[in-house]
Protein backbone atom coordinates (compact mmCIF):
# COMPACT_ATOMS: atom_id res chain seq x y z
CA UNK A 1 0.00 0.00 0.00
CA UNK A 2 1.82 3.15 -0.77
CA UNK A 3 1.76 5.97 1.32
CA UNK A 4 -1.21 8.28 -0.09
CA UNK A 5 -3.78 5.47 -0.94
CA UNK A 6 -5.55 6.35 1.73
CA UNK A 7 -5.90 9.83 0.62
CA UNK A 8 -6.84 8.91 -3.19
CA UNK A 9 -9.40 6.61 -1.43
CA UNK A 10 -11.22 9.15 0.70
CA UNK A 11 -11.16 11.38 -2.68
CA UNK A 12 -12.28 8.71 -4.81
CA UNK A 13 -15.05 8.16 -2.32
CA UNK A 14 -16.43 11.83 -1.83
CA UNK A 15 -16.11 12.07 -5.90
CA UNK A 16 -18.14 8.55 -6.17
CA UNK A 17 -20.51 9.19 -3.91
CA UNK A 18 -21.48 13.12 -4.31
CA UNK A 19 -20.18 13.90 -0.55
CA UNK A 20 -18.59 17.44 -1.78
CA UNK A 21 -19.92 19.34 1.61
CA UNK A 22 -17.50 17.02 3.56
CA UNK A 23 -14.06 18.37 1.87
CA UNK A 24 -14.69 21.99 3.29
CA UNK A 25 -14.59 20.34 6.89
CA UNK A 26 -11.52 17.97 6.05
CA UNK A 27 -9.71 20.86 4.38
CA UNK A 28 -10.65 22.93 7.89
CA UNK A 29 -9.57 19.97 10.62
CA UNK A 30 -6.03 19.27 8.54
CA UNK A 31 -5.55 23.24 8.94
CA UNK A 32 -6.49 22.97 12.32
CA UNK A 33 -4.25 19.83 13.04
CA UNK A 34 -1.33 21.78 11.25
CA UNK A 35 -1.85 24.53 13.37
CA UNK A 36 -1.44 22.77 16.82
CA UNK A 37 1.31 20.55 15.44
CA UNK A 38 3.42 23.61 14.38
CA UNK A 39 2.33 25.97 17.10
CA UNK A 40 3.30 23.47 20.11
CA UNK A 41 7.24 24.42 20.52
CA UNK A 42 7.03 27.93 19.38
CA UNK A 43 6.88 31.11 20.06
CA UNK A 44 2.99 31.87 18.44
CA UNK A 45 2.07 29.21 21.31
CA UNK A 46 0.81 31.59 23.48
CA UNK A 47 -1.28 32.90 20.52
CA UNK A 48 -2.96 30.14 19.75
CA UNK A 49 -3.99 29.36 22.95
CA UNK A 50 -5.67 32.75 22.94
CA UNK A 51 -8.01 32.03 20.00
CA UNK A 52 -9.42 28.69 21.48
Amino acid sequence: MSKYETIKQLGAFLIEQKKFWLIPIIIVLVLLTLLVIFAENSVIAPFVYTLF
